[in-house]
Formats: C-alpha cells, structure tokens, sequence
C-alpha cells in the first residue's frame, strides 16, 4: 500500500505516532469548534519545532488546557498563565499561552457573529471565496487581522490539516479518498482539482 511519501520516510519511533494522525486525523473536517481551536492551537505550538514533539505532548496539551474548553481557557486568569508555565506537558512559550488564551477570546466573539468557529472558516472559504481560489497570503492575512500568533506556515498548516485546503494527501495514498469521502459536498469538488 502506498502511503503519503513523509509517512514512509519517518524513523520507527516517528512513524506510529505519526501514522495514526496522518491516518484518523490529518486532512479530515473538524464540526467541533473546540477541536477546531484545538488544532489551532497545536499548530502555533508547532511553530520553531517538531510535529513529532507537539503529537507527542498532544495529551498533555489536552489535559493542560481543560481539553480546549474554549469558555475555560478565555477565562483563564494569571494563575492559569503561571500554571501552564510550569506544566512540562506543554510547550512553555509566554507568546504561545498567551496566543491560546486570547484567541479562545476571539473565537467567542466570532460565535457571537457567525454562530460557530467552524461557520466563520466556512463563510470565509464559501461565501467570500466561491471558486475556492483565496492564497494562502489571503488567508493568512484575515487570521493575522483576526487572531495571535498565525503566520503563513501556521495557517496552511491548520486550513490543511482541517480540510479547507487540498494536498493535505497524495492521490495515491489511501486516506486521500477517505478524506474526500469526509468533506460536504461543496468542498469535494475543488479538492479533487
């Protein structure tokens, strides 16, 4: 079986860990607006470091962060700040734990508006982009208008690895048609392109 050409160059200790995000999460829509914050904020850690090193952490970031409880972590106060300072389980970067706490902040204005996270990305990726033809400098300039922390890699990253952009699998790769199986219809079709 041929899969996606990173996922078979990976080292023994990389690959399981790996295969099971690339396999059951990478690509896939995500409906839950916590787990869209979730991958959101998995990605800004990412950033200066290994996806291997935040996949390994990834529990330790659910446990840290009440499991992206989005009205929990916009709530957090500085004992909460100084808290995920000290946890070893996460990455312990001043911007990133603040990016985490203001952008939960932001998403809940945005659900004010648009009801849900996952309706604002939609409108942005629907309505205000109906041929599918927004650049990754588009959309990575409405999430730097909109949220912290989110440059251009962190954007592709997260609009990838939630299904908004293609290429997240090689068309010979198994999970690329488990993935396309998995996105509304609207977005089927500017995938395959």
């Amino acid at each position: 079986m041929s899969y996606c050409k990173f996922i078979n160059s990976l080292t023994p200790g990389e690959y399981n860990v790996h295969r099971e995000y690339h396999d059951n999460q990478y690509g896939f829509p995500i409906h839950n607006d916590n787990e869209l914050f979730c991958r959101l904020i998995l990605e800004i850690n990412q950033a200066g470091l290994s996806w291997t090193t935040i996949l390994n952490k990834q529990e330790g970031f659910r446990k840290a962060y009440h499991n992206f409880d989005l009205k929990k972590v916009a709530a957090y106060k500085e004992k909460d700040f100084k808290r995920l300072m000290e946890d070893p389980g996460i990455i312990r970067n001043r911007l990133k734990i603040n990016a985490a706490i203001e952008n939960a902040k932001t998403i809940l204005e945005l659900q004010k508006e648009f009801k849900s996270f996952k309706h604002w990305l939609d409108h942005h990726h629907l309505r205000m982009d109906p041929f599918g033809t927004k650049t990754k400098e588009e959309w990575t300039k409405l999430f730097k208008q909109t949220f912290r922390f989110t440059g251009g890699e962190i954007v592709n990253e997260f609009l990838m690895s939630t299904g908004y952009l293609p290429n997240a699998h090689e068309k010979s790769c198994p999970v690329y048609k488990k993935v396309l199986d998995a996105k509304p219809a609207w977005n089927r079709k500017r995938l395959k392109k």
